[in-house]
């Protein structure tokens, strides 16, 4: 077993030793920050304190696959998956949570040509959902009337990105995607929709491998002019008939 981890930096007296998880976790209760599947907690973890989140989470992994029966120790496909799934969550399908906001740097759009039309784009993503555990699947069309900001146009996708790699569904990512985008460039005017599958659809349940589900959010002219909204749904229409097959 992982021998606990001393915690220095905690005010409260009776408790001063746990697990670093425990004391994370206790500090984010203190502080009165939520940390649901969905939240970004990156003010409590850093590098050096995600490295030893990982080997905490490796030995319980090694028991969770040690309460299905799996024999780690001798089978060759499972030796070091405890390991392996514990890099996973932390690096990759939820990294989401753990990462600081992309570094949207911004550029202003006041000048005498200011850009004032629409953009959209589009955006590959991977998620999971908080249900299951399962991945999702799909691809994020943004769409934005420019406002006082521009930004790269890979900040949109990377915004996504870090928006989706956490546990979530598929309705709140589409409302996290909106509010990341409206704060990083200043427009009212957002609009997402997002196409995906889901393997809590597909892997188990009813296993209906032809599912889809669309969400949609939309924010400022997209909701209150007929015309604007129109005018992104064909522009997702166009993108979808030339995306690569």
């Amino acid at each position: 077993m992982t021998e606990p981890v001393s915690v220095n930096n905690i005010d409260d007296k009776g408790y001063e030793e746990a697990y670093l998880a425990d004391a994370i976790r206790f500090k984010m209760k203190r502080d009165n920050k939520r940390f649901w599947a969905g939240d970004n907690i990156s003010n409590y973890v850093d590098e050096q304190t995600k490295e030893q989140l990982i080997n905490e989470a490796t030995v319980a992994f090694e028991r969770v696959l040690d309460t299905l029966l799996i024999d780690r120790e001798n089978d060759p496909n499972s030796q070091g998956t405890a390991r392996r799934l514990a890099k996973m969550y932390f690096n990759e399908i939820m990294a989401g949570r753990y990462e600081e906001s992309p570094n949207a740097t911004a550029f202003p759009n006041d000048t005498d040509g200011a850009y004032e039309g629409m953009l959209v784009v589009r955006s590959e993503l991977k998620s999971m959902c908080s249900h299951h555990h399962q991945p999702v699947t799909g691809v994020a069309y943004i769409g934005i009337i420019a406002g006082p900001k521009l930004i790269g146009l890979s900040k949109y996708t990377r915004i996504a990105q870090w928006c989706a790699r956490r546990g979530t569904l598929q309705e709140e990512l589409c409302m996290d995607i909106a509010r990341e985008i409206g704060t990083a460039t200043g427009s009212k005017d957002v609009a997402v929709y997002i196409q995906a599958t889901h393997g809590c659809c597909e892997n188990r349940g009813i296993m209906a491998h032809s599912s889809l589900t669309q969400t949609t959010v939309l924010h400022g002219a997209f909701k209150t002019d007929q015309s604007v909204k129109k005018e992104f749904f064909d522009n997702i229409k166009l993108q979808q008939d030339f995306a690569p097959r």
